[in-house]
């Protein structure tokens, strides 16, 4: 693997201010041969036209080696073949002209997946997206030991998110167990983990990735629809049946207590009937008035 190495550049304003004073110097060695030529008809002339035209010349090749940062910008530099150095420091700089420059942004970039169509843990078709927050961090491994290092963070992302829907169940996993839906931020933090080891080798920092989308796949949404449905239903019922045997129980035991009426088994059952039905029922009751007695 790649390391990068900081590498120390010349104050470009003070080169600046050199490369000014050599085009005029050469502007006035130029006109200098002139009139020695026109004028005095001495052949130095040829040699100092000669000499401006070689220093321009070289002026001109030294102002290739200027070069502007912004904050959060990096700059590699490489001399025939061989890996220079990395300058990260923003500001106005100059180095040797023959060294090739690459420029490479630092800054914090989102990368949002598509949806993908994976299987969970259990087997069940879901589509799930992320989005990743990621960085260069080391910029000779991002240039030299990739290909690519934005195609090589998006498809290593969609691999890491693709292993994370098979590692965890939808939802309804086994008891105390993470789900996709019910443990959000622990498979968040298991995917910037992942994709963190995966993308090192780019050279790159994973600062933050979270699902944006999961759901069941299409085919199947529908009967997870109703069976979610059903479930809710079925703990909406448990809770109504607790309520009423607690009520049928306070209701009877306060009769009996302040002896408003005396229960024998069977009247009691017929009493905790009526009084389930009443509360457990869904539509409106109306009762019905008993003038006789429960064995007539």
């Amino acid at each position: 693997m790649s390391n990068e190495k900081p590498l120390t550049l010349s104050n470009g304003y003070a080169m600046l201010g050199a490369v000014l004073v050599a085009f005029v110097f050469c502007g006035v060695l130029f006109v200098g041969g002139i009139m020695l030529l026109e004028t005095f008809k001495n052949p130095l002339g040829g040699f100092a036209m000669g000499a401006a035209g070689l220093l321009f010349i070289l002026t001109l090749i030294s102002c290739n080696g200027f070069l502007v940062l912004l904050p959060n910008e990096a700059c590699l530099y490489t001399l025939f073949g061989s890996y220079a150095g990395t300058m990260k420091e923003s500001g106005f700089w100059w180095t040797n002209p023959f060294m090739a420059k690459r420029k490479l942004s630092l800054r914090a970039r989102n990368l949002e997946g598509a949806r993908l169509k994976v299987n969970d843990k259990q087997g069940n078709p879901i589509e799930i997206a992320v989005v990743v927050v990621w960085r260069v961090a080391d910029t000779a491994q991002a240039c030299f030991d990739v290909e690519n290092y934005d195609d090589y963070v998006r498809i290593q992302s969609e691999s890491a998110v693709r292993h994370l829907a098979n590692s965890y169940a939808y939802d309804h996993g086994e008891a105390n167990e993470i789900t996709l839906r019910s443990g959000f931020e622990e498979v968040s933090q298991a995917l910037r983990v992942e994709l963190q080891e995966r993308l090192a080798k780019a050279g790159v920092d994973v600062d933050e990735a979270r699902l944006t989308h999961l759901a069941y796949a299409s085919e199947i949404a529908q009967a997870m629809l109703r069976r979610q449905q059903a479930e809710a239903v079925i703990a909406a019922r448990k809770m109504i049946v607790h309520g009423a045997v607690s009520m049928v129980q306070m209701a009877l035991e306060e009769l009996t207590e302040k002896n408003i009426v005396v229960f024998d088994e069977e009247r009691k059952a017929s009493m905790v009937s009526n009084l389930l039905v009443v509360l457990c029922g869904e539509a409106e009751v109306h009762p019905v008035i008993n003038t006789g007695t429960l064995y007539n």
